[in-house]
């Protein structure tokens, strides 16, 4: 093969896509941090639960044979930086049976709550494995050492998958003392001295009191933290006010429609606190909250004061992050097939994120197979403007960047966020290839895909063009190092150290 059909031959279409539209084929660790960071398992518009969950396992078997070493780095990746839960402990089931010592490395990681532990046992069942083997019973051991009160009371869950119970009777831990002794005795639904258990043993008062002033009693005696309580009783209007200044941030977010419809926050002194922690920055960076769940709870609460604080958390959210240098055009997808689930609400409140981050030097434009100026604002708030975005019509990925040739508008990146499912006009790697040669050949493109498809809009030979997949707060900070010439995804999890 000559030198010019090895460079060029490889840039034509080499798949299509959900709308047999040209497309081409990623490379496999490619497919799988996108697999990892996008494939919640929700039905999406394209794919049902059963197709996404047949293309994880593939890709998972894949990675596993192929390049184990990337796998577990990708599933650390995904867990603490993508703040994805399934997909990696998929992954983490897969790798204990082909790389034992690679699982081991990186099992507590991914396994980082209770929650994670039943789920990866159910998958490991599911997947035929039983128990798992010596190195899954080790790992499972170290982490049941660590299992506290509040562990035991938030997450045993008998009756629902594996519980704390079932992990104790797997993998057959040695209490270290007395009080470990009673709290797995407990887990195992075994008579137990509650006497060492002080907040277990209120827990099980609490379930049996009959009266509101036993439930506040028991509450308080065992200092019960909010979930324990909402999970056996249904709280009252006196009980959400001893629960509430106890709750985390995330907690008070997720529940913000309840607080509102218990009559918790009609009290001015309970409203203004739940104000001044989801507008408090620094609580916000530690709870790293998604910014799209803000955007969740503001289409569910009603009062003005909740509302501007959630419109002032988005802002807050995004606030340390790096601004993008040079100028930007930021392009979202507002096609139909981005109403499934929950991908036009998050392109829209990343949108407006990075037009911010751009200090006024970008473009925003919304298209489908037109294209429309958004008119953003840099003072308004990102929610309110997110709030405003519809989607509609079909998909060409072409059409935003061919007005921008049409227009001779010099841009030093392109940031695309798209489902990537074209149906319709010319492809978005021509216009780009086109932009190029016409108007700028060192500009960068940068496609956020928020989507679990599998094919690309761009080769993988072009080195200008970066791939980033999910929609976690880090997308920002990717894209901020990636234009300043820092990599891409996968190239930063290849340089991450196991440890």
């Amino acid at each position: 093969m000559s030198f010019t059909s090895k460079l060029f031959g490889s840039l034509r279409p080499t798949t299509v896509n959900k709308d047999g539209y040209p497309a081409y084929t990623r490379s496999l660790e490619e497919q799988y941090v996108q697999m990892l960071l996008t494939n919640t398992m929700n039905q999406t518009f394209y794919a049902d639960q059963h197709e996404l969950l047949d293309n994880a396992a593939e890709l998972h078997q894949s990675m596993a044979a192929g390049n184990p070493v990337f796998m577990a780095k990708a599933l650390v990746y995904a867990r603490s930086e993508g703040f994805m839960r399934l997909q990696p402990l998929f992954g983490l089931a897969v790798l204990s049976s082909t790389r034992p010592d690679l699982f081991s490395q990186v099992f507590q990681q991914v396994v980082r709550i209770p929650s994670d532990l039943s789920d990866f046992l159910t998958i490991l069942n599911g997947l035929g494995r039983g128990e798992g083997g010596r190195a899954v019973k080790r790992q499972v051991k170290l982490f049941l050492a660590g299992v506290s009160e509040y562990w035991a009371l938030k997450y045993n869950g008998r009756g629902r998958g594996y519980s704390l119970g079932d992990a104790i009777a797997t993998a057959h831990p040695k209490p270290q003392d007395l009080k470990q002794q009673a709290l797995f005795r407990y887990l195992r639904g075994q008579e137990a001295n509650l006497a060492l258990l002080p907040q277990v043993e209120a827990m099980e008062k609490l379930k049996t009191a009959e009266t509101e002033e036993e439930q506040l009693a028991w509450i308080e005696a065992g200092k019960l933290p909010y979930a324990t309580v909402t999970g056996v009783i249904k709280p009252t209007l006196a009980v959400w006010n001893s629960i509430l200044y106890q709750m985390p941030t995330f907690a008070l977010l997720r529940h913000l429609n309840a607080l509102q419809r218990a009559g918790v926050l009609e009290d001015k002194r309970n409203l203004d606190y739940v104000v001044e922690r989801l507008t408090d920055q620094q609580t916000l960076r530690k709870a790293r909250i998604l910014p799209f769940r803000f955007a969740t709870a503001f289409r569910q609460v009603e009062q003005p004061e909740l509302r501007d604080a959630l419109r002032e958390a988005v802002d807050l959210t995004f606030d340390n992050l790096p601004d993008i240098a040079g100028r930007s055009a930021i392009f979202l997808d507002i096609s139909g097939s981005m109403n499934s689930g929950e991908y036009l609400q998050i392109g829209s409140v990343f949108a407006l994120a990075l037009y911010k981050k751009t200090a006024g030097q970008s473009l925003f434009w919304l298209f489908d197979t037109e294209v429309f100026d958004a008119k953003p604002s840099r003072r308004d708030s990102i929610l309110g403007q997110a709030e405003q975005i519809r989607a509609r019509g079909g998909t060409d990925t072409g059409a935003p960047v061919r007005r921008l040739l049409a227009e001779r508008r010099k841009v030093d990146q392109i940031i695309m966020i798209t489902d990537e499912q074209q149906n319709s006009g010319s492809p978005f790697y021509e216009a780009l290839r086109m932009y190029r040669a016409k108007v700028n050949k060192d500009v960068k493109a940068f496609i956020v895909d928020i989507a679990p498809y599998r094919n690309a809009m761009v080769p993988m030979q072009d080195d200008k063009t970066f791939y980033i997949y999910g929609w976690s707060d880090t997308v920002l900070n990717f894209i901020a190092q990636s234009a300043a010439g820092y990599g891409t995804m996968t190239e930063r999890i290849a340089a991450m150290e196991l440890q």
